[in-house]
């Protein structure tokens, strides 16, 4: 696996982890809970490598 590759997706789990850091603090809006989940469906995508 080239370093690039592992670079990226070594960022895309640290985007990952972030955001679920931020959709488990988040308890006020719903909206924004699911704002975090729409971002998060491609990421997890790219890391479990489904196109």
């Amino acid at each position: 696996m080239p370093v690039i590759m592992i670079l990226y997706y070594l960022i895309a789990a640290y985007i990952v982890g972030m955001l679920i850091w931020n959709l488990i603090r988040e308890k006020k809006s719903v909206d924004d809970m699911l704002l975090y989940l729409i971002v998060l469906i491609p990421l997890v995508l790219r890391l479990f490598r489904v196109k």
